[in-house]
């Protein structure tokens, strides 16, 4: 069960750090995306499992690759 909630988590971080960096909102963000606003917090404090299509929409309102909010950036510098 923690495994399926950390990829939640991963997911939720990553959308939150390219947000950021990018300089949006996450009511931009969700904005770009097409989704609603709310969404996207829900999102980024993996309160919510999301689905294939809205992944991509998100992908494409952050214009990041895929894989880059797949990857779990704390076990990679663990690992190291």
């Amino acid at each position: 069960m923690e495994e399926k909630k950390q990829i939640l988590i991963t997911f939720g971080d990553n959308v939150r750090r390219f947000r950021i960096q990018k300089g949006l909102s996450q009511e931009q963000l969700a904005h770009l995306a097409d989704v609603h606003r709310t969404y996207i917090g829900m999102i980024e404090r993996a309160e919510k499992n999301i689905t294939l299509i809205n992944i991509q929409k998100i992908t494409n309102g952050l214009g990041v690759d895929l894989i880059d909010l797949l990857k779990d950036e704390q076990r990679a510098d663990s690992v190291s």
